[in-house]
């Protein structure tokens, strides 16, 4: 192409890249006399090349390149400038030659080249292909560089949840016997969590490979999630099926084989776990690639939590109290007694904890550390109640941190219905086997305000519509952590306001539930 021309080129594939640095190949006699800042006082010579960049969103100290069309204006075919033979080290070189300035600083005009120094550059010709596949090469650099801070705030983000877990739990399990006033195994608490994250962090490096070897890869519904989560296709899923049974297992070995609470939530959470791995089983397939339909997965968890509610009121559970069918609630408000409609607060708590999770389970990292911390806030909570309890959402909890190790950005596998689903009826079953309800409402607070973002979207859509005649919307898109994303905000640090708190509600209800038995 000749150089008397305008040529356009667009990074499509490069966009929000911050330009640290342009390079402009090009070398003329002249630089040492001119300043190019301004301008005005360039003579209406033709002996000069210059650069011409169009940003809508130029900023002073970084600039990003959009999908936008970048210019190259280029003028004087007999200015004799030529590229080949270019190396690494002389395009380098090259580029600490300039520098780039504008005259206005908050405008989206033109900026313009300064030289700093003066150099030899070749003197041979080149195409501009070979200078465009330079420039895309440089700034492919600077977008893994920031891939990989992403990376580090993921690792921050888990190693944060970890330590707070282990000072929790370890300061519970040093005053327990304050707590409980009944001599409990040491490290009450810590051990379960410990070893459910050392086993379930040594499954995922056996589990991961297998999943991704058979395919069982991500579906995302065109729907219900932003553009940028269609790059997510290609993860494994169905994590929920090396995490969830270890959970488990460790919370009845530990437990030792005798607790009737503990096989009661085991058996529930991994009825809810079924009802996930059906569901996933059928998004696989091309004839029901979106699952199970929303009515009949809901009523399967009605199904499982009504009859987990009818066991409850058959069978004979430890309880501190001479009555079952209670609500311990701090304060003067003191124990109330629901009767039979404790069984359907069990069934409703069931069916939103399962679907909750759901919905928050699509950034990596969210749902697993929420469902943790809320685990280990209700572990506390039911402490005095049911310590065989406690076991047990210790050691699901562990197991969702363990998980983590392989969820976290960029994440390597996702739990998928067979997890989210689990990790609800596991909840849902603490707090019917011992009352906290009121607890795991404040222990959930994040999950919950992700199912009522979806209800109040619908319901506000719904009204507007009856009344205007069009549908509005509160949020851009439901659930509320893709109104973040929306808004401008990264996954890693969605996910670490989401850890922040949930980590807080955490230490509430643990309190809530202490001052309440």
């Amino acid at each position: 192409m000749p150089y008397d021309s305008y040529f356009s080129f667009s990074f499509s594939s490069l966009s929000s890249l911050t330009m640290r640095s342009l390079y402009y190949n090009h070398h003329f006699s002249l630089l040492d006399r001119f300043s190019l800042t301004n301008r005005r006082s360039l003579p209406p010579s033709n002996s000069f090349h210059r650069f011409k960049l169009n940003l809508s969103n130029a900023r002073k100290r970084g600039f990003r390149l959009q999908h936008r069309n970048v210019q190259v204006g280029a003028f004087d075919d007999d200015f004799g400038v030529s590229f080949d033979d270019w190396t690494d080290n002389e395009a380098s070189a090259a580029a600490g030659a300039y520098l780039i300035s504008s005259s206005d600083d908050d405008s989206d005009g033109d900026y313009m080249l300064n030289p700093v120094s003066d150099i030899d550059l070749p003197s041979s010709s080149v195409s501009s292909h070979d200078s465009l596949t330079v420039t895309a090469h440089r700034l492919a650099i600077i977008a893994k560089e920031r891939r990989k801070h992403r990376m580090r705030l993921g690792i921050f983000n888990n190693m944060g949840l970890i330590g707070f877990a282990m000072l929790l739990l370890f300061f519970v399990d040093w005053c327990a016997w304050k707590i409980v006033r009944l001599p409990l195994s040491p490290l009450h608490l810590s051990r379960p969590f410990l070893t459910s994250i050392a086993l379930a962090s040594i499954a995922g490096y056996v589990s991961v490979p297998f999943l991704n070897t058979m395919k069982i890869h991500q579906v995302i519904s065109e729907k219900r999630r932003p553009d940028r989560h269609f790059k997510k296709r290609q993860t494994p899923t169905m994590g929920g099926l090396f995490f969830i049974p270890i959970g488990v297992g460790v919370a009845i070995f530990l437990a030792g084989f005798s607790s009737v609470e503990v096989y009661g939530a085991a058996v529930a959470t991994l009825a809810f776990a079924a009802i996930g791995l059906l569901d996933d089983i059928l998004s696989l397939t091309k004839n029901h690639h979106k699952g199970l339909p929303s009515w009949t997965k809901l009523l399967l968890e009605a199904a499982v939590g009504t009859l987990f509610a009818l066991w409850l009121d058959a069978t004979s559970i430890s309880s501190p109290y001479s009555m079952k069918m209670l609500i311990p609630l701090p304060g003067q408000l003191g124990l109330v007694c629901l009767g039979k409609c404790y069984l359907l607060l069990t069934s409703f708590c069931f069916v939103s904890m399962g679907s909750g999770i759901d919905l928050t389970d699509s950034l990596d990292g969210l749902a697993g550390g929420t469902a943790a911390l809320a685990l280990i806030g209700m572990s506390i909570a039911v402490l005095p109640i049911c310590p065989e309890l406690a076991i047990f959402g210790s050691s699901m909890a562990g197991a969702c941190v363990g998980f983590l190790l392989h969820n976290r950005y960029k994440a390597s596998v996702f739990m998928g219905d067979t997890g989210s689903l689990a990790l609800g009826g596991a909840l849902a079953s603490m707090a019917a086997c011992s009352g906290m309800f009121f607890p795991l409402f404040i222990s959930s607070g994040f999950i919950f305000l992700e199912a009522s973002s979806v209800i109040m979207q619908v319901a506000y859509f719904k009204a507007t519509k009856r009344l205007k005649g069009i549908g509005q919307r509160l949020f851009r898109m439901t659930p509320f952590h893709h109104h973040l994303e929306l808004c401008g905000f990264k996954e890693p640090r969605i996910v670490a306001g989401a850890y922040a708190a949930s980590c807080l509600l955490a230490l509430i209800a643990g309190y809530v539930g202490l001052i309440s038995a």
